[in-house]
């Protein structure tokens, strides 16, 4: 779920099967403007270790010190992040330690081996199964070669469980009981709800609402994804990389809605037609893109695409992925700290 591009995050901390406790994360978020440096993207900040029953209290810490001293003058300036770049992020701790009287332990180890969702079925530890579906930018309606909506209206009238919204868009119909599993995934495959045709860097995919929903678009985004993710998965066959693990976001204004600017390639809207590429996320939601061709028409954004595609086919390292190799090779410089690097 990207954790480090919210607000505040609570990373959850599990040893011998049990919950004792969150890592705290606070500070991040994808909003910037465009022309305007003294916005930017940003990740979170690690504040430390809570136990689980400090949690609420914490919680309130944070969102009282950013109600009294975040910015009420300059909207594009008023999250959070910048209130910690203002304040200096020991300041702001040492303020959440005193507001909430709970004192941050050492954060624990973690890694993220990767970014994304879990798609088919898997077992809860309720002994009741999940079926975690792809949908293409959220968007539940009946398609020519998929009809959806009606799939899942009928999954719906025999499901005793829960349908649960994704941070990337897809779907989840959880608790499934083991005798309603065969009937549900036999609807599911029959409305095109379970496609395992479709390629890593799509079901990676993510585009925001744009137009004609939003009022901030400046470009499209979730009705011309797909197509346009048509043509970059041909040039990723035409370079052998048809099965890469590869992580796409566009969005139709500098807002940062799908969080384009931690993706491996971010494309943001600029104007009809037209779109800002980055490159050098991670892939694992860990580190910030940065810019690489500015106001690009989409001829243009494929042939940036093409060469990069052909560069990595040939040169890449074993496992390396693409956000990596754009910094390695030198195409973007790594972005580590982002008042300073981002717009650099």
């Amino acid at each position: 779920m990207d954790i480090y591009t919210n607000d505040l995050g609570f990373i959850a901390i599990i040893e011998q099967a049990r919950l004792i406790g969150f890592n705290v994360v606070a500070g991040g978020g994808m909003g910037t403007t465009h022309g305007d440096h003294s916005t930017f993207p940003r990740l979170a900040d690690d504040l430390g270790f809570i136990t689980v029953d400090k949690v609420l209290k914490v919680a309130e810490a944070v969102i009282t010190i950013q109600r009294n001293q975040g910015n009420r003058v300059s909207r594009r300036h008023a999250r959070l992040k910048y209130t910690i770049e203002r304040l200096g992020l020991e300041n702001f701790k040492h303020q959440v330690e005193q507001y909430s009287n709970v004192n941050f332990q050492p954060s624990r180890k973690i890694r993220f081996e990767r970014q994304g969702d879990r798609y088919g079925w898997s077992k809860g530890t309720d002994d009741k199964w999940n079926l975690t579906l792809y949908i293409e930018n959220g968007r539940v309606v009946d398609l020519a070669n998929a009809p959806v909506m009606t799939g899942l209206r009928k999954i719906a009238s025999l499901h005793k469980g829960d349908f649960r919204i994704t941070p990337n868009q897809n779907l989840i119909i959880a608790g499934v009981a083991e005798c309603n599993k065969s009937q549900i995934d036999q609807l599911a495959k029959q409305h095109g709800l379970i496609n395992n045709a479709t390629g890593n860097a799509r079901l990676n995919s993510l585009a925001c609402v744009s137009l004609p929903t939003c009022p901030q678009a400046m470009a499209e985004a979730e009705r011309y994804f797909p197509e346009f993710m048509d043509k970059v998965e041909s040039l990723l066959e035409r370079h052998g990389l048809q099965n890469l693990d590869l992580v796409i976001r566009m969005t139709g204004c500098p807002n940062g809605c799908a969080r384009p600017f931690v993706a491996e390639i971010g494309l943001v809207g600029k104007a009809p037609g037209r779109y800002n590429l980055l490159l050098g996320g991670d892939g694992r939601g860990q580190r910030l893109n940065k810019l690489y061709r500015e106001n690009l028409k989409e001829q243009d954004i494929l042939s940036c695409l093409n060469q990069l595609f052909e560069q990595y086919s040939a040169d890449r390292k074993s496992n390396e992925r693409l956000g990596d190799f754009a910094i390695r090779s030198g195409l973007v410089k790594q972005v580590i700290n982002s008042v300073v690097d981002f717009h650099a």
